[in-house]
């Protein structure tokens, strides 16, 4: 009977070895998926020069187009093979300060691996429109819906405590017509400065018709300190927009590479994704200058050791990234999410963003 025993024994080690050799040889043929963003779009632009860097250190980067930030972190969150996704910075806040205890373990479960680029938001106003306070019970174009420009737009406004009477939804070249004709008051569009639809405005100071209306509208300044706590401090110069009378402060959203938390290290997979994670690191750090020269031209914006307002340094990746930390108020304390989250995560951050917080 002893032998028997000791036979099962032996068996049962054998299953479980050949299972974690298995899942180990699984992980490495799968590769790490990357969501980024849509096919012509610098996101998957970045994932794609990421992936020939981490070639070098053996690592497969699966690189996936998607449609943006919210549905990163859902596929992130779904049982789809998305450990790393690009998504705007603002993304953590918003969900950090859900009244949703789920949602709010999210955010204790994503880590910064690496900031990447700006992109400038720009609040393009009539000059009645000085601060913004001033769009209180106004007209504001904040974006398509579920577009990283509507969650920008909504994530500021709420911040800043701000309500205005009417959200409209319209593409850029529309928006900044409505502007100057004053059919709207104000309009939000986040993207990487000189933008060209803003550009295209010294263009009417040539025609008499138009000229007046380019008198009556600015850029409004984005500078107040509970808006900086998530954004990163940037300007709109006379460089970028030549009709400008003088340079604005404005506040800045950071493209950034996120993944899950992956440092417990609690089973095989969570060790072999940790270990892919650290030679991602190490590719990304040994061939940035390569990146830089290469690459997509904003890499030569990027800085690679940049803290980015409340996000948590990935610890896989950056292993020196331990004493950087900035702990998300309540994730220690938030319960694991139901698997539905993934499906409700929509639906729950357009009620953080549309919620009336005064």
């Amino acid at each position: 009977m002893a032998r028997l025993w000791e036979h099962l024994r032996i068996h049962h080690l054998l299953i479980v070895l050949v299972v974690t050799v298995c899942s180990v040889v699984q992980t490495q043929a799968q590769g790490i998926g990357m969501v980024t963003g849509s096919k012509t779009g610098t996101y998957i632009r970045f994932g794609r020069d990421i992936a020939k860097v981490a070639k070098n250190k053996g690592v497969d980067i699966i690189v996936k187009k998607s449609e943006g930030s919210l549905a990163n972190i859902r596929r992130m969150m779904s049982k789809e093979n998305a450990a790393l996704g690009i998504v705007q910075s603002d993304v953590l806040g918003f969900l950090s300060t859900s009244s949703d205890s789920n949602m709010r373990h999210i955010t204790s479960r994503l880590r910064l691996l690496f900031p990447f680029y700006n992109e400038e938001v720009h609040l393009f106003a009539r000059k009645e429109i000085q601060q913004l306070v001033d769009l209180n019970g106004k007209r504001v174009v904040v974006g398509t819906k579920g577009s990283g420009n509507w969650l920008t737009a909504n994530n500021i406004l709420r911040l800043a405590n701000v309500d205005p009477g009417e959200r409209l939804e319209m593409p850029p070249s529309t928006a900044v017509s409505a502007v100057l004709t004053g059919k709207a008051d104000a309009m939000f569009y986040v993207a990487g400065k000189p933008v060209t639809v803003f550009t295209r405005i010294r263009g009417l100071l040539n025609n008499p018709d138009y000229a007046p209306l380019v008198q009556h509208v600015h850029f409004v300044p984005l500078d107040d300190p509970m808006i900086l706590n998530e954004y990163v401090a940037s300007d709109i110069t006379t460089n970028d927009y030549s009709w400008l009378n003088g340079d604005v402060q404005t506040a800045a959203v950071k493209a950034v590479l996120v993944s899950f938390d992956f440092s417990s290290k609690r089973n095989t997979y969570f060790r072999q994704r940790c270990r892919q994670l650290e030679k991602l690191g190490e590719a990304i750090r040994e061939q940035f200058d390569h990146l830089t020269r290469t690459g997509h031209p904003k890499w030569q914006e990027v800085d690679l050791e940049q803290q980015v307002g409340i996000w948590q340094r990935d610890t896989c990746s950056s292993p020196d990234a331990v004493a950087m930390t900035q702990p998300v108020a309540a994730a220690k304390t938030a319960p694991a999410p139901k698997s539905a989250d993934a499906d409700a995560l929509m639906k729950a951050i357009e009620n953080i963003l549309t919620t009336d917080s005064r």
